[in-house]
């Protein structure tokens, strides 16, 4: 049985719109204005729009009627542990239809370090040496093993230590063997060119967040459901053509463009 961590405060959440996912609802919250950022689908994959230096949080929304693990990454990090991110690591298990919002990089089960858009070479995957997988977000979602197959596991000796590791809403942490493959493949979207300086996501101010380790029993050694969600500048977006704005339509030709305007008596005011 792996020992997993519990946050203690949970959010239970509205149905978010722009909500990505089927075992859980995932959306990436502008946390100054606690609006939603929109979504927007283009070449397989979707993609977010992120401001330079505004804070952000992954709210994770459990769909299911039982437990689920979400083991989540950000530009190929583990956002608990700061590895480089696989899916049979620790994450945040959520109790059914429960919610939380994952706020930063955990430094301790009482406190993170703010999740920053930031320029690529401030981001901390860059400033840690991993700058290949910049600009993604990534939720690796496992279902529960049923509590009866999970006693019988119980009396065989595990298979690694259990992990030790922080972060998670009624929810775990989870770590596998370390042999299993790595998080979703890179999409062809990689190659396309950024017109400017793409977005990371930085090491940001310290922030009080609480968990608890609990208990969580995986399925399958294998993800349920991976979500991914691609993120850079609302500019670079537009020039990647991610975002299509509408047509500007210029006036047409005017036949006597030096003629005044005509104007007529116009109604008086109003009775008071």
């Amino acid at each position: 049985m792996k020992r997993a961590l519990m946050a203690s405060c949970v959010l239970a959440l509205a149905q978010p719109a722009h909500a990505i996912g089927r075992l859980a609802d995932i959306t990436v919250v502008d946390r100054a204005s606690g609006a939603t950022l929109p979504v927007y689908h283009y070449r397989g994959e979707y993609w977010v729009p992120g401001t330079p230096g505004g804070r952000y949080a992954i709210s994770i929304r459990n769909n299911l009627g039982a437990r689920v693990l979400a083991v989540t990454s950000v530009d190929g990090i583990n956002v608990i542990t700061g590895d480089t991110a696989r899916w049979d690591q620790t994450g945040y298990v959520f109790g059914s239809q429960e919610g939380y919002q994952i706020i930063g990089w955990r430094k301790s089960q009482s406190d993170v370090a703010d999740f920053e858009f930031d320029v690529s070479r401030n981001s901390y995957a860059e400033r840690t040496g991993r700058p290949a997988n910049v600009g993604i977000i990534g939720v690796a979602l496992f279902r529960e093993r049923a509590p009866d197959v999970a006693r019988q596991s119980l009396a065989a000796p595990p298979a690694e230590p259990p992990p030790v590791s922080s972060g998670a809403p009624r929810a775990g942490i989870a770590e596998a063997s370390k042999d299993s493959a790595s998080m979703a493949p890179r999409s062809l979207a990689d190659s396309i060119r950024q017109p400017a300086a793409k977005l990371g996501t930085g090491f940001g101010e310290r922030e009080w967040s609480s968990v608890t380790y609990t208990e969580f029993q995986r399925a399958s050694n294998s993800p349920d459901e991976i979500v991914r969600i691609r993120y850079d500048s609302r500019e670079n977006l537009i020039a990647m053509g991610v975002i299509r704005l509408p047509p500007t339509i210029p006036p047409g030709p005017n036949p006597f463009p030096d003629s005044p305007v005509a104007h007529y008596v116009p109604d008086p005011p109003p009775y008071r």
